[in-house]
């Protein structure tokens, strides 16, 4: 890494969430390099918009490092991040350059944060979840965490969201076969889909939400070092049941051939919410932080 090299290269450019990241960045008067694993795609929309390519495959570690030339830091927008992280994070390591991705994805925070030390010793920061999961939940846990500096407890839930990217969908069925996790004894816990319902009321209206495997369950626990997490999203009825039927079945969910036709459908299918959707429905946050004593604290986003 050149020292205080300015240099932003975005990973992922030509993706749903990749556009939308290249807007803001222009908008705020950066100019970063373009990179992605198809060469055409990212030639062209940097020429579209006066901006560098420099495509790699991630699973080429001299295309990667020849990216990586010059730079401060990489944001990564290439998901599922389970498969992408570790190849761009190795890079990143080996460049001694700075590390953000948009993940959601538990085993990912799990993984890089085991890697503190590593990046340490590089003086490179690992910085994963830098999206809307985990940084509003996140925001919202240290909050409560500095009202209530006793808890033992913390719930998170959140309704409301646009529908998802793509690449949110494929990390979806990627890991339908898991089922719910949860924190217990500061310990990531698994549990079935569906695991736990709660009423949780957002500000607008009360809601009924179920338990699911948000990536706060990781990071969470690290900002703030509550032992006992649960998150939560609002859910209809027929929703919440077809999660629990699931659990029947689950290990049926993981099979290479479903994988695979579920993947080929949301390739033909999915395409990202619009603007006109983005700005029409916003997300509600809402958070619990309980002591011991049975103290507790809420707040909202």
């Amino acid at each position: 890494m050149n020292p205080g090299s300015s240099v932003l290269l975005l990973y992922g450019a030509t993706g749903y969430t990749g556009r939308l990241v290249l807007a803001e960045t222009l908008a705020r008067g950066l100019r970063p390099v373009l990179s992605g694993r198809d060469a055409i795609a990212v030639r062209s929309l940097a020429e579209e918009h006066g901006l560098s390519a420099r495509p790699a495959q991630l699973n080429d570690a001299g295309a990667l490092d020849a990216a990586l030339t010059g730079v401060g830091a990489v944001l990564h927008c290439a998901g599922p991040f389970s498969n992408t992280s570790r190849p761009m994070a190795d890079a990143c390591l080996r460049n001694r350059v700075h590390y953000l991705d948009i993940t959601g994805e538990i085993s990912v925070f799990e993984s890089l944060a085991l890697r503190s030390l590593e990046a340490e010793r590089k003086g490179v920061m690992l910085l994963p979840g830098v999206g809307f999961d985990v940084v509003p939940t996140d925001c919202l846990a240290a909050h409560l965490h500095e009202r209530l500096p006793s808890a033992t407890w913390l719930t998170l839930a959140f309704h409301g969201g646009t529908g998802l990217s793509r690449g949110s969908a494929t990390t979806m069925v990627e890991n339908i076969g898991r089922g719910g996790a949860i924190r217990r004894s500061g310990k990531i816990t698994r549990v079935p889909a569906g695991w736990k319902q709660r009423d949780v009321d957002f500000g607008d209206r009360i809601r009924r939400t179920v338990t699911i495997p948000w990536g706060d369950i990781s990071t969470a626990f690290h900002s703030t070092g509550i032992p006992n997490i649960e998150v939560y999203m609002a859910a209809s009825p027929k929703m919440i049941t077809r999660a629990r039927r699931a659990n029947a079945f689950r290990w049926a969910l993981g099979l290479g051939p479903v994988q695979r036709l579920a993947k080929r459908r949301i390739e033909r299918s999915v395409r990202g919410p619009s603007t006109a959707a983005r700005d029409r429905q916003p997300t509600f946050v809402w958070g619990e932080a309980t002591n011991a004593r049975g103290d507790t604290r809420t707040a909202r986003i």
